[in-house]
């Protein structure tokens, strides 16, 4: 069975190679001023970053992406005016040949794949920003996934452990924080949910589990390699 190769046109390759040449443009959009002044310096050092506008709220985000049309958007995870998951998913179909780096102080694994999920090709934590920030905008500008080092190993366990036993991403990430020796209340306030909320997800994972005390569910955990040895 022959392939279907389909040939680049002339204009197709000239603009490859001019983007391949020119600097990445990035819009860069945290709410807090010192943090985003900070990390505009750190970007407007380098040779091959260009920060073409800033943005301290989503409806701005939404506006300077549609009007300057970047390579990378840098988004914190947490901006006014919406839902930054949902304003992920709406950019990502509106203005595909935006990537976009999340930016975030939350190391849980489920809010790394949730933004995944919604088109994000990075997360970055905010305390390694300065380390890890242009890599991740670098990788981003090639459609590459990255993710903080700190997030990745429980992000791959996350995807592996989803769905083999039943549980939800939720229902196991609530499951991972349980094995880890969290309460209730601790896991409501990582996760933003209600106490409440909280309860009806450990009873959900003793039910599908069919797991009834701690000591099993830790065991359960490493086993899947949800926590560490």
């Amino acid at each position: 069975m022959s392939a279907r190769l389909r040939l680049a046109s002339v204009s197709e390759s000239a603009e490859s190679s001019s983007r391949a040449h020119s600097p990445i443009t990035v819009v860069l959009a945290d709410d807090h001023t010192t943090l985003r002044r900070s990390l505009r310096r750190l970007l407007d050092s380098e040779a091959d970053v260009d920060v073409v506008a800033e943005a301290s709220d989503l409806s701005t985000v939404v506006r300077q992406v549609h009007g300057r049309l970047p390579r990378v958007l840098v988004l914190d995870l947490r901006l006014p005016n919406g839902s930054s998951v949902n304003t992920i998913r709406r950019l990502r179909a509106q203005v595909p040949g935006t990537e976009i780096v999340v930016m975030t102080m939350e190391e849980s694994p489920l809010f790394a794949q949730q933004a995944i999920d919604a088109g994000a090709v990075g997360f970055v934590l905010k305390d390694n920003a300065d380390s890890e920030l242009l890599t991740a905008i670098r990788h981003a500008a090639n459609g590459e996934e990255y993710v903080s080092a700190r997030v990745a190993a429980g992000l791959d366990a996350l995807r592996r452990a989803v769905g083999g036993d039943g549980l939800s991403p939720r229902e196991t990430e609530v499951l991972r924080l349980i094995a880890l020796g969290y309460t209730s209340v601790e896991i409501a306030a990582k996760l933003h949910l209600s106490r409440r909320t909280v309860e009806t997800h450990r009873a959900r994972i003793h039910r599908k589990l069919g797991l009834t005390t701690r000591a099993e569910l830790v065991r359960f955990a490493l086993g899947r390699r949800l926590i560490g040895a």
